[in-house]
């Protein structure tokens, strides 16, 4: 049975065949049970040679779980729910257990191949975690938390990710140039920042808007570099003054259009509630 929420994503390939079979692989369910629309296809150009990619949108509606008995909690419900949904997707062998948190809980998953479940950097779970909430938040309007895992995932993410922002700022530091991450949603900006924060001489930021939203990292040392000719240096060996480089910011014409105030930016995030997520 098909429930009144669904997953929707765009598959980028070289052909639609390909992007289809990328919707199939990560939703863990037949290209049947998927209902697709092209956005675009690869286009031939002089002497037969393709060009561009295939875009392909995919949209997905998982099963909902049966109707919540008399006295079911929010927990209840969306614990029911992922059964549900992971029964269709053929696994049948998954346990989750759950840990009370602050205004909500945790749900984490375990067993044995579970790859199809959390999808490229956790974009399935990201979204099984969505759908499960709006499930569970219909019983009334008292706001649920939902948090979901899958085998460790999240914690080998953060420590990925707290080791790209060391990386990067230790490169921004080097050549006091500004360096953009690839886009992330709001849980692995928060990882960005927070390690970035903790690393002297850098600074980070977050520009554009969903779900191309990405991290900044830039120096603080606004001082000017010193660009001297001498021994070693340009033909004839002369010391030479030249102005210092002006530091550039990257952001694109399209990025610039986008720095309306986000709704991200008014929460009160604590010890980070001045850097934009």
């Amino acid at each position: 049975m098909k429930g009144l929420v669904s997953v929707k994503k765009i598959f980028i390939a070289a052909t639609v065949e390909e992007a289809k079979a990328a919707a199939s692989a990560e939703f863990g369910v037949s290209e049947s049970e998927i209902t697709f629309s092209v956005l675009e296809e690869p286009k031939k150009g002089i002497f037969g040679k393709i060009k561009g990619e295939a875009r392909v949108e995919a949209e997905y509606e998982p099963p909902v779980a049966a109707a919540p008995a008399a006295g079911d909690t929010k927990e209840d419900i969306a614990k029911n729910y992922m059964l549900a949904v992971m029964r269709d997707m053929g696994i049948t062998d998954a346990e989750i257990t759950v840990t009370p948190a602050e205004n909500g809980a945790s749900f984490e998953i375990s067993g044995e191949g579970f790859e199809e479940l959390i999808g490229k950097k956790g974009e399935l779970l990201d979204a099984f975690q969505y759908l499960s909430s709006l499930v569970c938040n219909k019983l009334d309007r008292d706001y649920f938390r939902i948090s979901t895992d899958c085998n460790g995932f999240r914690e080998r993410r953060k420590a990925q990710l707290e080791e790209l922002a060391r990386k990067i700022a230790g490169n921004v530091k080097r050549s006091g140039r500004t360096s953009a991450l690839e886009p992330m949603n709001p849980y692995e900006r928060r990882i960005i920042h927070a390690a970035v924060s903790e690393i002297e001489g850098v600074t980070s930021r977050s520009t554009g808007e969903e779900p191309y939203r990405k991290v900044l990292i830039s120096s603080t040392d606004k001082k000017p570099r010193d660009f001297r000719g001498g021994k070693g240096g340009r033909k004839g060996g002369g010391r030479r003054d030249r102005k210092p480089k002006a530091h550039y910011d990257i952001t694109t014409s399209f990025e610039k259009d986008y720095k309306r105030p986000k709704p991200e930016d008014n929460l009160n995030a604590g010890l980070y509630g001045k850097i934009e997520f």
